[in-house]
């Protein structure tokens, strides 16, 4: 047997249409013919295509179900009847080729992309996929002029010969784009792809001022590159050379986009070709780009950061008009900055009203490393289609330099065929396209972008290029890669090989080297690249940030509401509609809410958030809290959103009464989102970061589990004002509290946010009374401060009565950052001590000082931890002038929780003699014991501790 047969032998055995599901595709086949509806959409769409095909007889006639006419012959048989023949062997033939016809053209729609010649190093032969040839399916030399239905194609022709069919074929799918998106298993827009490339075969045709345009981009690229190479030499820029395509593209983007009606795109991006995209894409003054490299640009940061991780906004004006364009900060931490990207965008969709993204297009640059390596992509991507964090679509474009940072052998890489393999877990298609032709790239561009404005759904332009220098300049690549890079040694340069080719074309000999000396001359006179850019053109909906700015986190904010206003509000949140029915459970808590609104009991925790909620809305502060479960709370304390229990359908019967508070109230919006903490958080602090006017918060299901967002609170919550300047306001929730649930179920990690609390940049509080939450959430707004505010809430606490609150206590006064002693009758000139504590122990503590009768003890509750309130805590403190002792409790280990950072403030505002010393927990490696004994123990043990014999660590004034 030769090699053709057996390949096709086992084709046959394995192939979805023949083998072992034969009888399955036929029985479907029946059944189409029978009623096409009842079966899947993806195989009526090839059965219908089938039915296209002449007969074998060359008429129109339609197939017809065969098994009645098999089940007569069957019975006629049996009676002895006429014997049944087979067919002519013509008309079988004949069939046969005509499913094989369609198969082949299912082959290069499905993986025609892994034929395309797509490398500009052409490192690797092209592989074997016997799919892609005829001869696979049993054609010769002899049928290549035969001439089938092709009706089912966009070729413009109803019917073509083999050869001129497969040429096609190899056009549209295996040319310098490879494309991707046969796995959609939406029809429509699967056939929208079909149409747009096999019409045009996936060739550009552009007139002779758009290819020179587009050599004017990449003689920008080349140029900004090489001159910042010799100017500086060995800094780190981290070079597009090699990739230069993609500020054709970004270009192409950008014009496209505003001709669409897109008036601001937000992109997001790392460090590789930034400073390009700066220059020759935002227009940043090459001028400006110069003063960062020679160390004399304007230094007024407390820190600041490295030239590409610098964001910039500019306004360029394209067919359509002005658009605003706005490249994100972001850290060297890859792919974090992508939700943050999309998180603003949403902002901005919300302030225009713009709920499709027609006006707003988020757009993220990936490396080829990147976005198959990191794990916040999966977690972005799976934002896409949620109603709470859809953005329209997402642009996203990969450099794919085929390298990462030092490894290219694919044995290492990955583990999937292509970099962009992740995004099909959201049908996004993708465009692979070779760098090195620079027409199918801005081909590409333009067909990604009108699938996003037309499905509002995510697409990915994969431009394959290579990396001319090292990770960075100071690096030498042929170390780890000798024979990659002794083929980019002898690579013209992409720029180089399209100016030759328009050249070629008659479009100027010298048309290449004028650009090279055009780009030059702007260079070295630091002007603008891109032109237009305007200067004095300012959006409506830009933000004013001015108000924000320059403000001090001990101005005062009034917080209290009246009496009449909170009647009011209580009454409207506590109503729902009368044919709506409530779990019973529900209907008690807002009976009891609506019995607190009336004055008749104290406020709890639940009522206390939702009249911050209520009464900020009321006022116009919209109000968005997104995180797992927080419509109901992960501890059934909140009931946000309300579920009639009698409805019907899954995707009805909710009420939020919150949105029911006034006429033109601010949005009130409560989003469950799903399982994940970095890339929701990342989400929240870009919606912040574009919006002052939002109270936007995160809750975290457990504070424990806010570490799976580490990256966001380290490089953008903590640092991105000193860092970059950027004013955000985000509030975290995290549940905090020990209570015998173990080392996942306790602890928020306090000490982390005090250790990242310097230069004022965040607020960190444990309130201890509904009136304190309510009194801090209403302060993030009222006041004009905005600092990311990180709250350590309760579990327990939620439901404890003694941390209630009388209604007095919201209409007015404010949040207290110390609470002084609440114990009436305790003299203040007998007080030997002073314990110090936040959050739920102290509780705890006044219990036991009530069981021991400790007259002589005072306790001071610090609920706002940073700042730390020294004013405040110091007058309180000085009303035991005969205190000699003052302890710090808390409930975490001594390694962990508030100690180490707050020993030094107490300690500077203690009198001459005073001890300090600690109760609480040992050091321990984990935050909490999984043990409940031993956990009743370590309570026990540090409340006794906190009123007995100071031991271990004793500091005196």
């Amino acid at each position: 047997m030769s090699d053709q047969s057996s390949v096709y032998t086992a084709y046959r055995g394995n192939s979805y249409l023949f083998g072992g599901n034969a009888p399955y595709v036929e029985e479907m086949y029946e059944n189409y013919l029978a009623n096409p509806g009842s079966v899947p959409d993806t195989w009526r769409e090839y059965f219908d295509a089938l039915q296209h095909v002449p007969a074998a007889d060359g008429s129109n006639a339609k197939d017809v179900p065969h098994m009645p006419v098999i089940n007569a012959f069957a019975e006629r048989a049996k009676q002895g009847g006429t014997r049944v023949v087979g067919a002519a062997s013509a008309d079988s033939d004949f069939s046969r080729k005509r499913t094989a016809v369609q198969q082949l053209i299912a082959a290069y729609r499905n993986v025609g992309c892994r034929w395309a010649d797509l490398d500009p190093l052409k490192r690797t032969e092209r592989e074997n996929i016997p799919e892609l040839e005829a001869s696979f399916y049993g054609f010769t030399a002899a049928d290549q002029e035969a001439v089938f239905n092709t009706s089912n194609t966009f070729f413009g022709k109803e019917s073509m010969s083999l050869r001129e069919l497969t040429n096609a074929l190899r056009e549209t799918y295996c040319g310098t784009i490879g494309a991707e998106f046969m796995y959609i298993s939406d029809q429509g827009r699967k056939r929208w792809w079909q149409q747009k490339l096999e019409s045009i075969r996936a060739k550009p045709n552009f007139s002779a001022e758009k290819k020179k345009h587009i050599l004017d981009r990449l003689t920008a690229a080349e140029g900004l590159e090489r001159f910042l190479h010799t100017k500086y030499v060995g800094q780190k820029r981290f070079s597009l050379e090699g990739g230069e395509s993609f500020i054709a593209s970004m270009d192409e983007l950008i014009q496209q986009a505003g001709s669409k009606g897109v008036q601001e795109i937000v992109i997001g991006m790392a460090h590789r070709g930034r400073l390009n995209v700066l220059v020759n894409s935002l227009g940043k003054m090459p001028a400006d780009l110069f003063a960062e490299f020679d160390h004399t640009a304007k230094e007024d940061l407390p820190s600041g950061d490295v030239k590409y991780h610098q964001g910039f906004s500019s306004d360029v004006t394209t067919p359509g008009g002005p658009v605003h364009l706005s490249l994100a900060f972001n850290p060297s931490h890859l792919e974090i900055v992508n939700p943050v990207v999309e998180g603003s965008v949403r902002a901005r969709m919300d302030r225009r009203a713009d709920p499709r993204g027609k006006q707003v297009l988020p757009v993220l640059v990936h490396g080829d490393a990147a976005i198959a390596g990191q794990g916040v992509v999966q977690e972005t991507l799976a934002l896409a289609e949620t109603r709470g964090y859809f953005t329209g679509g997402t642009v996203h474009i990969v450099i794919n330099n085929q390298i990462g940072f030092t490894t290219s052998d694919p044995r290492d890489t990955r583990s999937t065929l292509y970099c962009t393999d992740i995004v099909k877990m959201i049908e996004a298609p993708v465009l692979h396209v070779n760098g090195d032709d620079p027409e199918a790239v801005a081909l590409v561009t333009q067909l990604a972008l009108e699938y996003r404005m037309e499905f509002a759904k995510d697409v990915v332009v994969d431009i394959v290029c290579f990396r001319k220098l090292g990770h960075n300049e100071q690096d030498t690549p042929s170390l780890t890669q000798p024979l990659m890079y002794k083929k980019i040694a002898a690579h013209p340069g992409t720029r180089k090989l399209y100016a030759d080719k328009l050249a070629a074309q008659g479009l100027g000999e010298s048309l290449g080297d004028d650009m090279v000396k055009a780009y030059r001359a702007a260079m070295d006179a630091g002007k603008h690249t891109v032109d237009p850019v305007l200067t004095n053109f300012k959006s409506k909906y830009a933000v004013d940030w001015s108000p924000y700015l320059g403000k001090k986190w001990t101005d005062a904010a009034d917080t209290a509401i009246p009496m009449a206003e909170w009647k009011r509000l209580a009454e409207r949140i506590t109503t729902v509609p009368d044919n709506f029915t409530v779990h019973p459970l529900v209907k008690k808590v807002l009976e009891d809410r609506a019995a607190m609104g009336r004055g008749e009991v104290n406020v709890d925790w639940g009522m206390g958030e939702h009249m911050a909620f209520a009464s900020l809305v009321a006022s116009g502060y919209p109000v968005r809290l997104s995180g797992e479960d927080v419509g109901r709370g992960t501890f059934t304390h909140r009931h946000a959103v309300l579920h009639d229990q009698n409805r019907e359908r899954w995707d009805t019967g909710t009420f939020i009464p919150l949105q029911n508070v006034a006429e033109n109230q601010a949005p009130f919006v409560c989003i469950d989102s799903i399982l994940s903490e970095e890339a929701v958080l990342g989400f929240e602090y870009g919606y912040a970061s574009n919006d002052p006017n939002t109270l936007v918060i995160w809750e975290a299901q457990f504070g424990d589990f806010a570490n799976g967002a580490q990256v966001v609170i380290d490089q953008f919550i903590a640092s991105g004002e000193v860092k970059w300047g950027r004013v955000n306001g985000i509030t975290l929730m995290l549940p905090h509290g020990y209570e015998g649930q173990g080392p996942e179920h306790s602890s928020a990690r306090l000490e982390r946010f005090m250790q990242l609390s310097a230069d004022t940049n965040i607020q960190v509080v444990q309130p201890t009374t509904a009136s304190q939450i309510f009194h801090v959430l209403r302060r993030q707004m009222v006041r004009s401060l905005r600092k990311p505010l990180v709250i350590m809430t309760p579990k327990s606490l939620l439901r404890n009565k003694d941390a209630t609150s009388p209604l007095s206590e919201f209409t007015r006064g404010g949040f207290q950052t110390v609470i002084p002693e609440t114990k009436a009758d305790l003299k203040a000139d007998k007080v030997k001590r002073v314990i110090v504590c936040s959050g739920k122990v102290y509780y705890d503590l006044a219990k036991k000082r009530e069981e021991k009768g400790a007259d002589d003890t005072a306790i001071l509750r610090v609920e706002q931890l940073y700042p730390f309130p020294h004013k405040a805590f110091a007058t309180e403190l000085k009303k035991y002038p005969n205190a000699t002792e003052v302890v710090w409790c808390q409930d975490e280990p001594q390694n962990q929780g508030a100690w180490f950072f707050v020993q030094h403030y107490i300690h500077e505002n203690m009198a001459d003699g005073q001890k300090l010393g600690y109760s609480g927990r040992a050091a321990s490696a984990s935050p909490a014991v999984g043990y409940s004994h031993l956990h009743q123990e370590q309570q026990k043990a540090l409340v006794d501790g906190a009123f007995g014999k100071l031991k271990g660590f004793v500091l005196t004034k």
